[in-house]
């Protein structure tokens, strides 16, 4: 084929799609890429070797394909262009990305089929499932039990339907729920509490839509923040990965310095609110109620000085007067970002804020509005949590 008949790939769209010089969006495509007008594609340099099996047909990675620069790459893309979409420019530092294996909390899916079941993540774009035979993501701890799991869903689950598997790597061991509906009775009891045992489980609950009822639990279940155990939830969002959350809390603590009066937004089980100084006093906001109740207990145990309020901050944000008492603010709101938050800061006159998101798009969109009531963006920290995923995670640096 002549060589002006090639279109080479010039970066990664953010849905994972490799784009061409011309515009072309090619699905598993790398930078560096040469696609051909008959879609056929030479390898780049930074194309690998997809270590998994099961990609590119899993879900759980979509950009396998990639080689460590060009991943990287991708996840810088992402924020700059988030930024560029609202108008902003900052200094982007290099990605921190964690490392394979060590994802500590996951969700997967199981189905009977025939007398068999089936447990892993669905296919991208379906609903398709995808049995895992391994896995390059999931902390070793947590694959270890899928098999044994099929085992005993062979046992639970009815001939049709499908549940969720959620696994978390406690400070005790793996904590699971089963959400979903499972087989009843004595018999089905015993098997779960036994199975429980075997496996030395942290706990086991079944989550049959009315929340997660522990079905063993031989000691409390935690999970250590700041140096502190804090009681975890069946279920609680905790951050991917240990390295991840050492990141984005080590990034926080940058930004806030040596503040002495902090604000910690969209608290959760407070990583961020017992990764601070511990000489810190630090007000907890949260909107999860046993979350907040657990960062609260815990903190007292500790004696550390946290004032943990229950509070919907999208509802009912800090006010601009509630702001101002603070040193800085740090601020961890889910995907849809904090819209009502950000436009209250905007009018405080807090000197540092750090924003840890897990969406650039609404970061971008939350920046624009600070840096409209007067904050610089001074910087922003990319981290790759969800390896080889399109999802990307930041904190970003604001000052008055």
């Amino acid at each position: 084929m002549p060589v002006n008949d090639e279109d080479p790939v010039v970066r990664v769209a953010a849905r994972g799609e490799g784009i061409t010089a011309s515009g072309r969006h090619v699905p598993l495509a790398a930078p560096g890429d040469r696609v051909f007008e008959d879609g056929s594609i030479l390898a780049g340099a930074h194309r690998q070797a997809s270590p998994c099996r099961h990609y590119p047909q899993c879900g759980g990675c979509q950009l396998q394909h990639l080689d460590d620069v060009a991943y990287a790459a991708y996840l810088h893309d992402r924020v700059e262009g988030a930024l560029r979409s609202q108008g902003l420019e900052a200094p982007i530092r290099p990605a921190i990305v964690s490392p394979p294996r060590t994802r500590r909390r996951a969700t997967l899916h199981a189905e009977r089929r025939g007398r068999q079941v089936h447990l892993g993540f669905t296919q991208a774009q379906s609903h398709a499932l995808i049995d895992l035979d391994e896995c390059w993501i999931l902390a070793p701890e947590l694959f270890a039990l899928l098999q044994p799991l099929r085992g005993l869903l062979a046992a639970q689950l009815p001939q049709s339907g499908r549940i969720d598997v959620h696994l978390t790597l406690a400070d005790q061991g793996v904590d699971v729920v089963l959400k979903g509906r499972l087989a009843e009775g004595l018999a089905a009891t015993e098997a779960i509490t036994a199975f429980a045992r075997r496996h030395k489980l942290a706990r086991l609950s079944i989550d049959d839509t009315y929340g997660p009822e522990a079905r063993w639990a031989p000691e409390p279940v935690t999970v250590t923040l700041g140096g502190v155990a804090v009681p975890l939830p069946p279920g609680s969002f905790l951050q991917a990965t240990r390295e991840g959350e050492a990141a984005l809390v080590d990034t926080a603590r940058e930004i806030v310095g040596d503040a002495r009066i902090v604000a910690d937004l969209f608290a959760g089980l407070g990583t961020f609110a017992l990764g601070v100084d511990p000489s810190a006093r630090v007000y907890a906001g949260e909107g999860a109620r046993e979350a907040i109740l657990s960062l609260k207990g815990a903190a007292a145990m500790a004696q550390r000085t946290v004032f943990a309020e229950h509070r919907d901050l999208f509802r009912r944000p800090l006010t601009t007067e509630e702001l101002d008492r603070f040193d800085a603010v740090i601020l961890d709101p889910p995907r849809a970002g904090a819209r009502e938050q950000a436009a209250a800061l905007a009018g405080a006159k807090v000197p540092r804020v750090a924003y840890v998101s897990c969406n650039p798009s609404s970061f971008a969109r939350d920046a624009k509005t600070m840096c409209e009531g007067g904050y610089r963006l001074d910087w922003v920290q990319p981290v790759g949590q969800f390896l080889w995923s399109t999802h990307v995670e930041l904190v970003g640096a604001f000052s008055r």
